[in-house]
C-alpha cells in the first residue's frame, strides 16, 4: 500500500468538513421550510375562519322569556332574583358564604339565559365563496396539524 502524503490527508479532511457543512445547511433550510409551512397554514386557517365567521348572523331573542313551561314563559326579570337575594344576604347574615353562593348562581343563570337566547344563522352566499372559505380553513388546518405532529 502506498502511503498517503500530507496533501491527500488534508484534502480528505476538507472533503469531510465540506460534506458535514452541506448536511448542516440542508437541515437548517428544512427547519426554516417547516416553520414557513406552519405559519402559512396558520395564516390560511385564520383567513378561512375569519371569512366563515363573517358570514354568520348572530341574533338574540332576549325579552321573549327565559324559561318556557308549556305555553307560559318566565319573565326575564326573574332571573335577577338570585343576585338580589345574594346581595341582601351579604348585608344581613354573619356567614357571607351563602350570599356569595347566591350571587354566583345568579351570574351563572344570567350567562346561561344570554347564551340560550342566541340564534346563529348562515347568510346566503354563492358556492365559490363557500368553497373558498371552507377550503382555506381545511387546507390551513391540515398544514398546521401536519407540521405539529410531524415525525423527524
Amino acid at each position: 500500500m502506498a502511503k498517503k502524503n500530507n496533501d491527500d490527508v488534508y484534502l480528505d479532511e476538507l472533503r469531510k468538513v465540506r460534506a458535514e457543512l452541506e448536511e448542516g445547511n440542508k437541515k437548517k433550510n428544512k427547519a426554516k421550510n417547516d416553520l414557513l409551512q406552519f405559519f402559512c397554514g396558520l395564516l390560511m386557517l385564520s383567513a378561512g375562519l375569519f371569512l366563515i365567521f363573517q358570514n354568520l348572523d348572530v341574533r338574540s331573542s332576549w325579552g321573549t322569556g327565559f324559561l318556557r313551561i308549556g305555553g307560559y314563559s318566565l319573565p326575564n326579570g326573574l332571573i335577577f332574583l338570585p343576585i338580589i337575594v345574594g346581595i341582601v344576604m351579604l348585608f344581613l347574615m354573619d356567614r357571607k358564604v351563602f350570599g356569595w353562593i347566591f350571587i354566583a348562581v345568579g351570574i351563572i343563570i344570567i350567562l346561561a339565559a344570554v347564551i340560550m337566547s342566541v340564534n346563529i344563522r348562515w347568510r346566503t352566499t354563492n358556492a365559490y365563496v363557500f368553497v373558498a372559505m371552507f377550503g382555506l380553513a381545511a387546507a390551513g388546518g391540515a398544514m398546521v396539524i401536519r407540521q405539529l405532529f410531524k415525525k423527524d
